[in-house]
C-alpha cells in the first residue's frame, strides 16, 4: 500500500509540475496571462480535464529522458573528438557495450545515476590526456539544445498548443539539467562534471585515478580479470584521499585484484583501512567496501566480525544489485557457505551465475568472481 500510495503521490505531482511548467511558459512565451491560462480549465470538459495534465505529464518524462539521452551523447561526442575510445553508453537501465569487436546492449543501472558514457583514455602520459571536452560535453549538449527548441518556441506565433507544452518542459529539462551539472556542486556525495572537472585541474592525483579507472574500467568490461593487469596500475601515490571518489575507488580497484589473486589477509587488512573511512567514502563506496569487507571476513573465518556487517541494509543493497552484478552473487554465495552453512545453496549461485555470464556488463569481473567461487567449493 506504500509504494502505492507513493506511486500515487508521485503521479499527481508529476501532473502539478508540469502544468504549472506549462502554464509559466505560456506566460512567458506566449501572449496570454497566468489567470487566462487557469481561466481556461472552467471551460474544459472532463476528457480535457484528464487529457490535458496526463499530456503534460508524459511530455515531461519524455523531456527528461531526451535531456539525459542528448547529456550523455555530448559526453560521447566530445570524448570521441578528445580521442578517447568507446566503452559503454548507458541510458537509465539500458546500456550498450563494446565486447567482441562488436556493440551489444545490456541492462544495467547504477545508484544516483540517470545515464552514463565510458570511454577509455588515449595512450598518453597523464599530463598530455584531454579532461576538459569529456567533461563538459554533457552540458553543452543541453544547453544547445536549449537553444534549439527556444527559436521555433519564440518565432512560431501559431504554433500549436500541445506543441509549445512539449517544447516549453523540453527547455526547462535542459536548463534544469544543465545548471545541475554546471554549477560545481556534490549531490548524494558525489561530485558532478564540473565538479569534477575542477578537481582534474587542481588535483594531479585526481586526474591520474581517472585515467586508471577508465582504463582499468574499459579492460574488465572487455573480459580481462583485475589480476592479468598491471600491479602499477592499481597503486596511487602518496595517501589516499577517500574523501575523493576517484581515488577512493582505485583503492577499492587494488583490493579487487588482491581478491582475485586470493590475496585474502591482505585484503581483509586493506579493507578494514577503507572502511575506518566511511565517513569519508561516498555512499555507493561504502556500501561496496562493506559487502567486500563481509565477503572477505567470510573468506578468511572471521564470521563475529562478519555478522556484525550483516545487517539488513546491507544485506538488502547486496540482494538488489545481484540482478546486474556478479559480484553481489558473490558475496551472496559466501553468507550461503560460510555464515549458513548450506552449500547447496552456494552451488545453486554459482551455477545461476555461469549460466547467466554473458548478460553481465563487466565481464573480467564475472570471470574472476566464477573462478573465485569454483576455489572456495573446493576447499569446502
Amino acid at each position: 500500500m506504500n509504494q502505492v500510495l507513493k506511486i500515487i503521490g508521485g503521479f499527481l505531482v508529476g501532473i502539478l509540475i508540469g502544468l504549472v511548467a506549462a502554464g509559466a511558459g505560456l506566460v512567458l512565451f506566449g501572449d496570454m496571462s497566468f489567470s487566462e491560462y487557469i481561466g481556461k480549465f472552467s471551460q474544459l470538459n472532463v476528457i480535457e480535464v484528464i487529457g490535458i495534465p496526463l499530456l503534460s505529464l508524459a511530455f515531461f518524462l519524455i523531456a527528461i529522458f531526451l535531456q539525459v539521452s542528448l547529456h550523455e551523447a555530448g559526453h560521447l561526442m566530445c570524448g570521441l573528438a578528445s580521442g578517447y575510445r568507446f566503452v559503454s553508453f548507458r541510458i537509465f537501465r539500458f546500456t550498450w557495450i563494446r565486447q567482441g569487436g562488436k556493440v551489444r546492449m545490456k541492462r544495467f543501472s547504477v545508484s544516483g545515476t540517470g545515464g552514463q558514457c565510458l570511454l577509455a583514455p588515449p595512450e598518453k602520459p597523464d599530463e598530455e590526456i584531454p579532461v576538459t571536452l569529456y567533461n563538459i560535453g554533457g552540458v553543452a549538449m543541453n544547453f544547445l539544445t536549449v537553444l534549439v527548441a527556444l527559436v521555433p518556441l519564440v518565432l512560431i506565433d501559431d504554433m500549436p498548443f500541445l506543441w509549445k507544452m512539449f517544447l516549453i518542459q523540453f527547455i526547462g529539462i535542459g536548463v534544469f539539467l544543465g545548471l545541475l551539472n554546471g554549477i560545481p556542486m556534490k549531490m548524494g556525495g558525489i561530485g558532478n562534471d564540473a565538479y569534477s572537472l575542477r578537481l582534474l585541474k587542481q588535483n594531479s592525483g585526481t586526474k591520474h585515478a581517472l585515467v586508471l579507472q577508465l582504463r582499468i574500467n574499459a579492460l574488465i568490461q572487455e573480459g580481462m580479470r583485475p589480476k592479468e593487469m598491471p600491479e602499477a596500475w592499481f597503486r596511487l601515490e602518496g595517501k589516499i584521499d577517500y574523501g575523493d571518489m576517484l581515488q577512493a575507488t582505485i583503492a577499492l580497484m587494488e583490493i579487487s585484484r588482491m581478491q582475485d589473486r586470493e590475496e585474502w589477509k591482505e585484503a581483509y587488512v586493506r579493507l578494514e583501512e577503507a572502511v575506518s573511512h566511511s565517513k569519508e567514502l561516498v555512499g555507493i563506496l561504502k556500501q561496496e567496501a562493506e559487502a567486500e569487507l563481509l565477503f572477505t571476513a567470510l573468506v578468511v573465518g572471521k564470521e563475529e566480525r562478519a555478522r556484525e556487517l550483516a545487517i539488513d541494509k546491507l544485506v538488502a543493497y547486496i540482494r538488489t544489485y545481484s540482478k546486474v552484478s556478479s559480484a553481489k552473487q558473490r558475496q551472496l554465495f559466501a553468507i550461503a557457505l560460510y555464515m549458513e552453512h548450506d552449500k547447496e545453496k552456494a552451488e545453486g549461485i554459482y551455477r545461476t551465475v555461469k549460466a547467466k555470464r554473458e548478460s553481465y556488463l563487466m565481464q573480467g569481473e564475472v570471470n574472476m568472481d566464477l573462478a573465485l567461487m569454483e576455489s572456495l567449493l573446493s576447499q569446502r
